[in-house]
């Protein structure tokens, strides 16, 4: 028996995807050159709004496609067959403009990717998308 207090389960809210910023070793340091990484943080949590939950993460291992941002699908999204987006060298306003705007309207699974986001998809090693998987559940 335990001795725990029940807690109430959370209520349910809507389903959104989350976008994953790196912000470890190369990413989000002066290791890129030329990019405002706390404004880029900044507006993509702006430019996102209540669509989509943002996050910085430590070191996502794929240095060298810095600055890396994934695109996670929400629960519906995953459920009709929507993946995680790794988009890499992500130095550009404008990019991070389409990814937010992408997230908004309901991310992988749900809405289709600004075209000019093919530009910046890379597929990461399995050691690295299950590092992401691992952190998504803590």
């Amino acid at each position: 028996m335990s001795r725990r207090s029940p807690r109430a389960a959370p209520a349910p809210g809507p389903s959104r995807p989350t976008v994953s910023v790196c912000r470890g070793c190369c990413c989000g340091t002066p290791k890129i050159p030329g990019v405002d990484h706390a404004g880029q943080l900044a507006g993509l949590r702006r430019a996102a709004g209540d669509g989509a939950t943002v996050r910085a993460v430590d070191c996502l291992d794929a240095c060298e496609h810095g600055n890396v941002i994934v695109v996670q699908p929400s629960a519906e999204g995953r459920r009709a067959g929507g993946r995680p987006v790794w988009l890499g060298l992500v130095n550009d306003p404008d990019a991070v403009t389409d990814i937010a705007a992408w997230a908004r309207e309901g991310g992988p699974g749900l809405a289709e990717p600004p075209a000019i986001l093919e530009l910046y998809a890379f597929t990461p090693s399995r050691r690295i998308r299950e590092g992401l998987e691992e952190r998504g559940r803590g």
